[in-house]
């Protein structure tokens, strides 16, 4: 019989990070208000998009103020308070942070301020990424400015900018003649880029 959610066991965010400490390198998890949720293995389309998307901003950044890591590097997001197990602590699939890092402690493996957040949509996790994950990053993460959703079975994606006065816009981009524009970090990505290699499902259907 399957188990409700409030019979799964939980734990603090000490223990969860000590246990992600001593995995094996590859082995994730993410960790929501005491829940440690296992993360599934990538297809090879969201993996090369990862690749195509982190060789673009890197090539961009370089001798900038700016930085990406790739999906190893955690994001915290959520109130902090030691011992609880209250928190949002994320792998995404691309960060991009500014000026100097900030850390939760000195394993300098957990990232309290990014810029910049980039997400591959899988049907396993769209309407996370786009729920609770987008409520969480805007509520908490302050220094944040664009959260980008990128499809992978069509090349489309969302934009999701923060404006001067705090609000969010977002703008959607279709199509492999569409640009990217991050003019908080003085990037732009052709979509021909993002999608290099990638065989969409039912092409030969499209019109």
């Amino acid at each position: 019989m399957a188990l409700s959610i409030r019979d799964v066991p939980r734990v603090t965010v000490d223990v969860y990070l000590m246990n992600e400490r001593a995995r094996p390198s590859g082995d994730r998890h993410e960790y929501l208000d005491g829940l440690v949720y296992a993360m599934a293995g990538e297809s090879e389309a969201h993996g090369t998009i990862c690749m195509n998307l982190a060789a673009a901003l890197v090539m961009q950044l370089r001798g900038g103020p700016c930085r990406a890591f790739s999906k190893d590097m955690r994001v915290r997001c959520g109130p902090h308070h030691p011992g609880t197990r209250a928190g949002f602590y994320a792998y995404p699939d691309l960060v991009v942070v500014c000026g100097e890092r900030r850390y939760h402690d000195q394993e300098r493996d957990v990232l309290l301020n990014p810029t910049v957040l980039i997400e591959v949509l899988s049907p396993s996790t769209e309407t996370f990424d786009r729920g609770e994950k987008f409520d969480r990053y805007r509520t908490w993460l302050a220094t944040l400015t664009d959260y980008v959703l990128v499809a992978q079975d069509r090349p489309v994606i969302d934009h999701y900018h923060r404006t001067a006065t705090g609000h969010w816009e977002v703008e959607t981009l279709a199509g492999e003649g569409a640009h990217l524009h991050l003019e908080t970090i003085g990037c732009t990505v052709p979509l021909a880029e993002v999608y290099e290699r990638i065989v969409f499902p039912h092409a030969e259907e499209a019109p």
